[in-house]
């Protein structure tokens, strides 16, 4: 092909979005003739959309050195932009930062106020953001917003936008932050913007979404999100959170056997592109659908995978432990996972699970604690999400302390706002509580008809360990309630059974006699007693001694 027929051929499947076509037509005409430094511009994007990113940067640099051959410093700082960002998002922090104090050198010899040095304040902005300073992040990027504003630079205005609207979530003001990226996102909708911002600005606002539990906006983004990716097929950039963010949502909607096959083929994909974005998230979507499943082998090697890739795989090991019936280990996991949770996020992320291992362990008051931590942080970003799993969190304490009537009143706004958000299984999970709360204060009719509704859920996802666990709950009579002893409980009542005094049990178990005490309240409440003696023939009459 004759390279003007080429370059023409070029534009044509650009402006088709057929990034493979447009890195193959340029890429041979570059062989036969080396390119202009706009074509070189244009074949460095197409490189970074089919995912060769080391060849992107070979011709970023290129495209660099063939503008300062013309003398043209600011378009030369421009290719500096593109390049820093391939190298500060894979992490490879010094190559860029080298990069961007040469470009800056460029502009303070040539053309300082041009709206590049809005560029580089934006890069920064970025790498600040990555670093965890959030304050610097939103004030060298109001900077680049300023520069973006009087050049009228669509591109740099969106990238600041974002980069803004990110900041402000993480420093706590969440709906001004997500109002931002809201604004920001109609550029990119209406196709205002490059594809390159496009995709990183449609990566940040979902993952911002996440960050925050804003189920409402995540889902609707990603709505938006794939259909963008759909229309270009040979996208490998930003491709995989989309898929992650669908599997994610899909499972929530209790679409899980869908999800689990859209899961296993994200990793197909992503394992056969080796610059695939987000492969470590899909694995550890993967473990999860599996471990819901009851399918732990299998969730373990998906967990092991996300894990070797650089994603954390708590809570999801955490709770297959604790499904597992290995309580201890459950609980040394889930401590670790906390502990290495710095930002409030991360530990929104855990904590539901840690107050779940911690009652199964028997560590009432380090719940409560995680509880309410959880509950203040769900009251300052005012989520439907987070306030579901907080009240549920919340309830569940209650209810294993006997404060089964305060409980009542959380699980039940906690069910209803799963219900809302179309969350059948996290919905029924809250409706089991619900009911072995109405059963602790004698309303075994309620109690019996959210059981039998939560089991009915739990069959219809195939949720096996949870299916295990209330399979006979809903016709269980309360007298006959020694399955709902937690393994503390019954330590107290063998004790008890002997004929300890709750000192002796206290110093027998290391608790205080005020925690045997409340023990001894709890036991007897589930068993339907009201005396130690009544207790004690309970536990001989039932073979618990």
């Amino acid at each position: 092909m004759k390279p003007a027929a080429a370059l023409q051929a070029a534009d044509e499947a650009l402006a088709r979005r057929a990034w493979g076509e447009v890195f193959a037509i340029l890429s041979e005409a570059d062989r036969h003739q080396p390119l202009d430094p706009e074509d070189l511009e244009r074949l460095a994007l197409a490189a970074h959309l089919v995912g060769r990113d080391s060849e992107s940067d070979d011709l970023w640099t290129r495209a660099h050195h063939a503008w300062l051959t013309r003398g043209d410093g600011p378009r030369a700082v421009r290719c500096v932009f593109w390049l820093g960002l391939d190298l500060v998002l894979s992490g490879e922090w010094a190559r860029g930062a080298g990069w961007m104090a040469r470009a800056q050198r460029l502009l303070d010899a040539g053309e300082p106020d041009c709206v590049e040095q809005g560029y580089l304040l934006a890069l920064e902005g970025l790498q600040s953001f990555l670093a965890g300073e959030a304050a610097k992040s939103e004030a060298v990027s109001e900077q680049a917003l300023t520069f973006a504003t009087r050049f009228g630079d669509t591109d740099l205005m969106n990238f600041a936008m974002v980069s803004i609207g990110e900041s402000l979530i993480r420093l706590g003001r969440a709906e001004e932050g997500a109002q931002l990226l809201d604004e920001a996102m109609v550029a990119v909708t209406a196709g205002e913007v490059s594809p390159v911002v496009s995709g990183l600005a449609y990566c940040a606002v979902i993952a911002a979404c996440r960050e925050v539990f804003d189920l409402r906006r995540a889902r609707e983004w990603t709505a938006e999100f794939s259909r963008w990716c759909a229309a270009q097929e040979e996208l490998v950039p930003y491709r995989g959170i989309c898929l992650v963010h669908r599997i994610e949502i899909m499972c929530l909607h209790g679409d899980w056997s869908d999800a689990l096959e859209e899961a296993n083929r994200a990793c197909r994909w992503m394992r056969s592109v080796p610059a695939a974005q987000s492969a470590d998230a899909a694995y550890y979507q993967l473990g999860e659908l599996y471990r819901l499943r009851g399918e732990y082998d299998e969730a373990e090697r998906a967990y092991r995978e996300a894990s070797r890739l650089g994603h954390t795989a708590q809570p999801g090991v955490a709770l297959s432990l604790l499904s597992a019936g290995d309580v201890g280990a459950a609980e040394r996991a889930i401590r670790t996972a906390l502990d290495g949770a710095a930002d409030p996020t991360s530990r929104c992320r855990i904590l539901p699970a840690y107050v779940e291992v911690m009652l199964a362990a028997d560590h009432a008051d380090e719940a409560r604690t995680a509880a309410a931590e959880l509950a203040a942080v769900a009251e300052a970003l005012d989520f439907p999400l987070l306030r579901a799993f907080s009240g549920r969190a919340q309830g569940a304490v209650l209810l294993a302390a006997g404060e089964a009537r305060s409980a009542q009143a959380l699980l039940g706004r906690a069910v209803a706002s799963f219900r809302d958000l179309d969350a059948p299984y996290e919905a029924a999970r809250t409706r089991l509580l619900f009911g072995l709360s109405c059963r602790e204060t004698g309303d075994e009719i309620t109690a019996r008809l959210e059981i039998e509704a939560a089991t009915s859920v739990f069959r219809e996802l195939g949720a096996a360990p949870d299916l295990m666990r209330v399979e006979g709950l809903a016709h269980k009579a309360p007298a006959r309630a020694a399955g709902l002893l937690t393994a503390r409980e019954l330590e107290v009542l063998r004790h008890v059974a002997v004929g300890k005094s709750n000192r002796g049990v206290a110093d027998d178990l290391f608790l205080s006699e005020k925690t045997v005490a409340r023990h001894l309240s709890n036991i007897f409440l589930k068993l339907g007693v009201s005396s130690r003696s009544a207790a004690t023939a309970y536990a001989h009459e039932h073979h618990l001694v």
